[in-house]
């Protein structure tokens, strides 16, 4: 069974829990490959480059959108930039595998429109904004400034759920990451 040319897009409000989702489904499924994002935001935790993000400097995001180098970009944040390179889809491909993204819900929008046909975009979806707003202040991760910033960009992306294919309500992680498994391996068998 071939999956070149498939891609699997995940997207959500920060706090959704579509991280975890699609770290389970790489653990479940061998025929997936995480698409690993260029960004101009510094290293968060323990993320390492090249293998939660290619952190890049702005002027060299800038030179690389430039030069058409990605499929999809979007400054997610004022001043903070997010992308996919064209060569990390085909890196991928090139290996037999269908690409998994887990991605903000703008660049996830160009990438289902982009590949269409190809695509299973799926848009998880926290059970409120109240509970979201608990995720993201318990992960203690963000200054109160970039948290106001991440509540008021989430209130407006739950807008964009009725554009994906699916809508995956996470209200019980286990449950999401059970159905996402069902759906993905539904849409790699087609």
């Amino acid at each position: 069974m071939s999956q070149n040319g498939k891609l699997v897009i995940f997207s959500a409000p920060s706090g959704a829990g579509k991280t975890t989702i699609v770290q389970h489904l790489l653990r479940k499924i061998p025929e997936l490959e995480f698409s690993i994002s260029a960004t101009t935001r510094k290293a968060r935790g323990d993320e390492q480059e090249g293998k939660d993000y290619y952190f890049i400097s702005k002027q060299e995001f800038l030179h690389r959108i430039a030069k058409k180098q990605f499929v999809e970009f979007e400054e997610v944040y004022s001043g903070t930039f997010y992308g996919t390179l064209r060569t990390e889809i085909e890196r991928i491909w090139a290996k037999g595998k269908t690409v998994i993204f887990d991605i903000d819900v703008e660049g996830g929008l160009h990438l289902k429109r982009k590949y269409d046909g190809n695509a299973l975009a799926i848009f998880v979806q926290p059970p409120s904004l109240e509970v979201l707003k608990e995720r993201l202040t318990g992960r203690g991760t963000d200054h109160p400034e970039k948290l106001k910033e991440r509540f008021e960009k989430a209130e407006k992306e739950l807008n964009y759920a009725p554009q994906f294919d699916i809508i995956l309500k996470n209200h019980d992680l286990q449950t999401a990451c059970a159905e996402a498994e069902v759906l993905v391996k539904n849409f790699l068998n087609n």
